[in-house]
């Protein structure tokens, strides 16, 4: 088990936005967190890496309780968050974002690294010396993906990787992901996009008012109807009156309590 989340409860101030929640990630698969705005897709990622410590529960990664480490502590453990929005320095170069994602062993060997991870994004070669303010949307998340794995991380945890490119970006932006899982990487991936993260994903939970509502296999969770109905666009609309939401809720309760 690389990653495991048990019990965990977390949130901002007082405010509770997890409840409880229990996830398992293994070594060399894709993960998928999906659900709506505000489910707390973003809060769980956010503790994994340790930008907010969680009220309760334990996260222990490849066997080591992490939940009290300080987050270039998980960085340095092979824990790589790249966060919904991008993110990079928009006043410095591409070299200079690459850089900085392989500062915390001093980055001696930066430039081999980024070498390395030419090949999955050329695009940052050509311009290497280019000012990231000046990229595209996509351009720049493939930027933020690339300084993600210049620490060589176990783990990358992308959140919301898809959000506000065109479909031809998306496209693209799934096909490196699965493409870094086939070569090993653990992958835990949040999307509202979630007919494409099932696509690509071996496993995936849905996470609705900060509790895990359902997990499965990807396929498992495509052929759901209620995934399909909420997330998949699938299915009649009239979600709306009484009765349709009370079959739903009714066969939720059934997956949960069998």
């Amino acid at each position: 088990m690389m990653l495991e989340l048990e019990g965990l409860s977390a949130g901002y101030g007082a405010d509770a936005v997890l409840h409880d929640v229990d996830i398992q990630l293994n070594p060399g698969e894709i993960v998928t967190l999906i659900g709506a705005n505000g489910a707390g897709k973003s809060t769980l990622v956010n503790a994994i890496s340790g930008l907010i410590r969680p009220f309760s529960g334990q996260i222990r990664f490849e066997g080591q309780r992490i939940e009290q480490l300080a987050p270039a502590a998980r960085l340095r453990l092979g824990i790589a968050h790249v966060p919904e929005g991008r993110h990079t320095f928009a006043g410095m170069t591409v070299a200079e974002n690459l850089r900085l994602g392989a500062f915390l062993d001093g980055g001696a060997d930066w430039m081999a690294r980024a070498r390395k991870l030419f090949r999955y994004f050329p695009v940052l070669e050509e311009r290497f010396g280019a000012t990231a303010g000046n990229f595209s949307g996509g351009q720049q998340q493939m930027l933020a993906i690339a300084r993600g794995l210049m620490s060589e991380p176990k783990l990358l945890m992308l959140d919301e990787p898809s959000l506000g490119l065109s479909p031809l970006l998306v496209s693209e932006i799934f096909k490196l992901v699965r493409r870094l899982r086939d070569e090993g990487l653990t992958i835990l991936l949040v999307e509202q996009n979630a007919r494409q993260a099932l696509q690509i994903a071996d496993r995936g939970y849905v996470i609705e008012n900060g509790r895990v509502t359902l997990s499965g296999t990807a396929e498992a969770l495509i052929r759901s109807k209620d995934i399909s109905e909420r997330y998949l666009g699938i299915g009649a609309r009239n979600s709306a009156t009484d009765h349709a939401t009370a079959q739903r809720a009714e066969r939720l309760a059934q997956c949960l309590n069998p």
